[in-house]
């Protein structure tokens, strides 16, 4: 039993170990975001798993908007993505590019595109800025934030982390632990997730062991 047990944990075990490894370098916990939305396609699509590090780990610190003459390409578009999650919206956290910062008190319309705004400050909820912070915007939705009333001007400490690079599709399974784990807890959903990835691994290993004793008798008939 004891050892059934190990060999359901292990695969878990090397997962989460993986995980670690990753969080340590980038400096970041989670260190991956599974994309639940299309806001950010063509270049991040749904399903996606987005690798993240802290917005101040070497080399990749500092916020950039995609207005800024400096501004590092990530997802083929100018400027940080970046993850924030508002704190009391009651959704889950966004992962979005930053536009420009903006300071307190600042009619901030005056310098954004205007392709990217449903009316002006005198409309806006979010102008003019309550504080300092962030425009920001998904690449597919055609307008700011702040314009459609998706999020209000993002404050630094609610941004938890940056976009590095996404991996097409390999999102959906942390999409679906996610949904385990709320459903029935942490542990249950890493015995089952590990019996899974075991299973499927000795299936593996048994389906080409066979296929390598086949050929292996193939050949010594034909001698």
């Amino acid at each position: 039993m004891t050892r059934n047990l190990s060999g359901l944990l292990a695969p878990a075990a090397a997962v989460l170990l993986v995980a670690v490894v990753v969080a340590a370098v980038a400096g970041a916990w989670p260190p991956f975001v599974a994309v639940e939305s299309g806001s950010m396609a063509p270049e991040v699509e749904r399903g996606d798993l987005v690798v993240v590090t802290s917005i101040d780990r070497f080399p990749w610190g500092g916020l950039v908007g995609a207005a800024e003459s400096d501004a590092p390409t990530t997802f083929g578009s100018p400027g940080d993505v970046v993850v924030f999650d508002p704190p009391s919206d009651g959704q889950r956290p966004i992962l979005h590019r930053i536009a420009f910062p903006v300071s307190a008190g600042e009619d901030w319309t005056d310098r954004a595109d205007p392709a990217l705004l449903d009316g002006d400050c005198a409309t806006i909820a979010a102008c003019p800025a309550p504080y300092d912070g962030y425009v920001t915007y998904g690449d597919a939705n055609g307008e700011y934030d702040q314009s459609a009333g998706i999020a209000p001007v993002v404050r630094e400490e609610w941004i938890t982390a940056k976009a590095l690079f996404a991996v097409p599709n390999l999102g959906w399974f942390r999409v679906g632990a996610d949904a385990a784990i709320a459903r029935v807890g942490l542990l249950p959903t890493a015995v089952g997730f590990g019996g899974l990835a075991a299973a499927t691994g000795g299936f593996g290993a048994l389906l080409f062991g066979r296929i390598g004793a086949r050929r292996g008798a193939r050949n010594g008939r034909e001698r």
